[in-house]
């Protein structure tokens, strides 16, 4: 009886050619992760600026209307608490008291809901009727709200850390100070209306 005869080919891998495939996919895992998180954050971004825009076309169509501003002008607000709060309500019709400026009810202002973590959205309160108490964009930032107090269609602040802004024609601007860049911890993704 013959025996078969040997080969010279063993089946399998060495530890050499393993760990080549496992070094070559940690790499193509770490280019994903960072393109994919660039990615994340430059969706992030584009709904932080819908939402301001959307705050800035609010405010022009309230004037539009009522031939005057929000309350709350006069100068930047936080749209976290304040003035800007109440020009935010205004917008959404949400406002009460005695002194009602959108008379009409009309819904200027309508953002979704903020996720847990005051995150991507306004954030109401418990009453009945509602009210807005907050906005803020994807990344847990106030929006900051700049309206024309004067009437003169020139708007000139300054966002935090950043240069003077000087507008003409504008009755609003909206911003947020985003998410802070990686490289320098005093700058930020700003997501502006202008």
């Amino acid at each position: 009886m013959k025996t078969p005869p040997v080969s010279r080919f063993r089946k399998g891998f060495t530890l050499i050619e393993l760990l080549v495939v496992i070094a070559i996919i940690a790499v193509l895992a770490a280019a994903g992760f960072a393109g994919g998180t660039a990615a994340l954050n430059k969706a992030r971004k584009v709904t932080a600026q819908a939402a301001a825009t959307s705050v800035a076309t609010a405010i022009e169509q309230f004037y539009s209307d009522y031939s005057s501003l929000p309350t709350g002008t006069g100068g930047m607000s936080t749209a976290t608490g304040g003035t800007g709060v109440a020009v935010l309500n205004i917008l959404a019709g949400l406002e009460t008291g005695t002194s009602i400026e959108n008379e009409r009810k009309v819904r200027y202002l309508s953002l979704k809901e903020a996720k847990s973590g005051n995150r991507d959205g306004v954030v109401y309160n418990t009453a009945t009727p509602p009210q807005i108490t907050g906005m803020f964009d994807p990344w847990g930032q106030p929006y900051f709200i700049v309206m024309d107090a004067d009437y003169d269609e020139r708007l000139i602040f300054t966002p935090e850390k950043n240069d003077e802004v000087k507008l003409n024609g504008r009755r609003a601007a909206v911003y947020s100070l985003g998410v802070k860049n990686t490289g320098d911890a005093n700058a930020s993704t700003l997501v502006k209306t202008w």
